[in-house]
């Protein structure tokens, strides 16, 4: 017997066969400085200076797998998330907070903002803008057609437009305050508000955003001592601010606040200790799970009393506007940048002191460290957004 495939299954079976299968990307940007150091918990510029980098990370391969690296400024200065990946991962933004002075003596405020072309092989910088003195924290809205770059030296946040890889100046939010120190920012799912954590004064600022207007609404959380970085679930209900507490680690747990944004006014609606100076933060893609990169002491000299031999990664559950703790694993020494692969079956940690990027399984339980690379000064790092 012929067994006559219909003619409309047919035309789908043709147009399958005749459509190439890719395999989905999966990146990680790691931001690299090649200034910074510590000497026994004392900063210094690191000798021999090593240039600043970009490395571009394979997460499809088992272990990650570094796949391109290009020059461009980076810094350990600010919170992790230096660094911004396009939806479709065909750009990513990083900032440069720190530079080395004209006289090759000491590192200064800078203001740079990169835009790298991850599609071009090998990856280039296409373009180098300017944000404001201490550019730190980049984050791109849900829409991909605006950034916004968190200026600590300057109390303002400088506002980008986004078309295709093209990105173009479009003025700055000024907070009125130059030591207000914006670090992070988040934006909502929907795009109309961003909240930037503000360490030098102890605030969470919202921004009202239409189109490429940005407004500061003068609306200020508290989320706790020195708020630091910021997160926002995938479902805009929550965003979970982590801050450094007094003089940015002296041995106090510090905490991870949870602002209800679906409030009106946003407001902290909860507090959990995480432990001293929890540098690095990130939300799986889903939303369930927090991992935090916890300094623990680790960049402190050894004689001090506060002082431990390993930093701390540690998970949590986000459920109904709550965290509970899962699990935790040791990692290196003044560890900064933290991030989940697209299904958190996997953590990276950038670990400065040991110029790695540590890898660790995730089955929802239990951490098993799997995998290691190797960056001159891993200090931000940040995968895609949904």
């Amino acid at each position: 017997m012929v067994y006559r495939v219909p003619q409309k299954c047919a035309l789908v079976l043709a147009l399958a066969l005749l459509t190439p299968v890719a395999a989905t990307a999966q990146i990680a940007v790691s931001a690299n400085d090649g200034k910074s150091a510590l000497n026994d918990g004392k900063p210094q510029m690191r000798s021999p200076l090593v240039p600043d980098s970009v490395s571009i990370i394979d997460l499809n391969q088992t272990p990650p797998k570094i796949i391109g690296e290009v020059a461009a400024p980076a810094s350990a200065v600010g919170p992790p998330t230096s660094v911004a990946v396009a939806k479709d991962e065909s750009f990513a933004l990083v900032t440069g907070a720190m530079k080395v002075d004209a006289d090759g003596k000491k590192v200064v405020p800078d203001n740079k903002l990169s835009v790298i072309d991850l599609k071009a092989k090998p990856p280039v910088v296409s373009a180098t803008l300017e944000a404001g003195p201490g550019a730190t924290g980049v984050t791109i809205n849900p829409a991909g057609d605006l950034a916004l770059v968190a200026n600590r030296n300057d109390g303002t946040v400088s506002i980008f437009k986004i078309s295709g890889k093209t990105v173009t100046p479009a003025g700055k939010i000024d907070f009125g305050a130059a030591n207000s120190g914006p670090c992070a920012i988040a934006f909502t799912p929907d795009g109309k508000l961003a909240f930037v954590t503000r360490d030098g004064d102890n605030k969470v600022s919202v921004l009202k955003i239409d189109g490429e207007k940005v407004e500061y609404t003068k609306r200020d959380v508290g989320a706790g001592l020195r708020p630091y970085g910021i997160n926002m679930s995938p479902k805009g209900d929550v965003a979970l601010v982590a801050d450094l507490g007094l003089n940015n680690g002296n041995g106090d747990d510090d905490t991870v606040s949870i602002i209800d944004v679906k409030a009106k006014p946003p407001r902290t609606i909860d507090t959990v200790t995480v432990g001293p100076t929890p540098e690095g933060m990130t939300l799986s893609r889903d939303g369930k799970y927090l991992a935090l990169a916890v300094m623990n002491g680790s960049n402190k000299a050894k004689a001090a009393p506060i002082y431990n031999d390993h930093g701390i990664l540690k998970i949590y559950r986000l459920k109904d506007k709550k965290l509970t703790f899962v699990t935790q694993a040791d990692v290196g020494h003044w560890c900064q940048g933290v991030t989940f692969n697209k299904d958190a079956k996997k953590v990276l940690v950038q670990c400065m002191i040991e110029n790695e990027i540590m890898v660790f399984d995730f089955d929802g339980k239990k951490l098993k460290k799997s995998g290691s690379l190797k960056a001159n000064g891993p200090a931000g790092i940040r995968i895609a957004d949904k």
